[in-house]
């Protein structure tokens, strides 16, 4: 195989060669990979494997494999793992770069749109999207309970889990339901999966890797103490959005309750203007973090509304980069713990119940309000989970459906 990712880039830091050939490889997979994260992971391999050979299969799913089991998205993050290998910290900040701008650019144009329509919630288009939403997220809930919550032990950990949340919602209890999944899983489960060869050791360098573990956790908890202590809402907002991408486990849809909780519940975005956003955030490719951008644009906190479009979506993936870069030196022996694989079995289950949650409130509750309504929904699931429709024509469907429906 020639000049693989697996060989580690050299102390003397990547060519510049390299770094335009990082950044136009991610920046053609930001303009087109529509779908969510399954579907991101498919262009990732067709393009870093099979097209290019930057690594091979078994390098391609151990980093897989560390992107998934690390909070935040698993395809932004493998792709930063990928570029760092490729071309150091320098080459991943490019292919998250490349890879996070096309939508993110997208959603604070459409932000300004939103900005500029009087008595949106009245919109039809909009009803529809908020239909959308509820396939989107009904659908992630099927396919995430097939796979992380398959048995008895693993399906009672996600029901127990939504109950909590509906019962006394939060974030400080979103936390509580994943602690105590890796409770149980650490106590009662078993991870019987056969491990897989490790990829070979990075130069990233141990001492930076604790630095940057480090510092996630100082952040996670001192930005919050931070935000409370000053009372200013930039802080406010960095620390709200650096939390929520610092706490979801299972993808981008889970970040749904996190992000509602943070940013509608204060009162910083209307929920009308929320279930737009993540409509519209369905129909971009790219990684469904970007909606952070569309929400710090529509705060209206920042002279501009794009720079606080950008510094949301900066905090949202701070996490990120400091779980990827502080992880990839350890995963080899961490991935062999067989405690910690336990653990992140009941984690995985109690994340199908976070999602099963915000799939009744808020997305349920605030959309489904006749039978028409219900009556689109079951059409988009179909759509999506049975005919295998692309996100972005499901949507285009729903806000058409939503104008029909305003006619009836």
């Amino acid at each position: 195989m020639e000049d693989t990712a697996t060989t580690p880039a050299e102390n003397t830091g990547p060519s510049i060669s390299r770094l335009v050939e990082v950044l136009l490889t991610s920046l053609r997979l930001g303009l087109t990979s529509f779908g969510g994260p399954t579907a991101h992971i498919g262009y990732f391999r067709t393009e870093y494997v099979e097209r290019r050979k930057w690594l091979d299969d078994r390098s391609f799913a151990d980093l897989l494999a560390l992107s998934q089991l690390l909070p935040g998205p698993a395809s932004s993050q493998l792709g930063i793992a990928i570029g760092t290998l490729r071309a150091g910290r320098i080459g991943g900040f490019i292919a998250w770069l490349g890879f996070t701008m096309p939508s993110a650019a997208l959603l604070i144009l459409f932000a300004y749109g939103v900005s500029a329509v009087d008595d949106i919630a009245d919109a039809a288009w909009l009803h529809g999207l908020e239909i959308a939403v509820v396939a989107v997220v009904a659908l992630a809930v099927w396919s995430m309970a097939k796979t992380l919550a398959p048995d008895r032990q693993r399906a009672t950990i996600a029901v127990a889990g939504a109950v909590v949340m509906l019962l006394a919602p939060g974030a400080a209890w979103q936390i509580a339901v994943i602690a105590g999944g890796a409770l149980i899983g650490w106590a009662l489960l078993r991870d019987e999966t056969r491990e897989e060869e490790a990829i070979e050791e990075t130069r990233l360098g141990r001492r930076f890797a604790i630095g940057a573990l480090v510092l996630f956790a100082g952040l996670l908890i001192g930005l919050s103490i931070f935000s409370e202590a000053v009372n200013n809402r930039w802080a406010d907002v960095f620390a709200s959005f650096y939390r929520s991408g610092s706490l979801v486990f299972g993808g981008g849809h889970v970040v749904l309750p996190l992000l509602e909780a943070e940013v509608v519940q204060p009162g910083w975005v209307g929920e009308e203007t929320f279930v737009a956003g993540y409509g519209a955030a369905q129909a971009v490719p790219g990684p469904l973090f970007t909606f952070s951008s569309f929400l710090g644009s529509s705060m209206d906190f920042a002279p501009q509304l794009w720079i606080g479009g950008l510094y949301a979506l900066g905090a949202i993936f701070l996490p990120s980069f400091l779980l990827i870069w502080g992880g990839l030196p350890f995963w080899d022996r961490l991935r062999t713990n067989r405690s910690f694989r336990n653990a992140m079995l009941g984690v995985n289950a109690a994340v199908v119940g976070l999602l099963l949650a915000a799939l009744y409130d808020p997305v349920w509750t605030s959309t489904i309000l006749r039978p028409e309504d219900f009556a689109l929904a079951g059409v988009l699931f179909a759509l999506l989970a049975l005919w295998k429709m692309p996100p972005w024509l499901v949507v285009g469907i729903a806000a058409l459906g939503g104008i029909v429906i305003d006619q009836i």
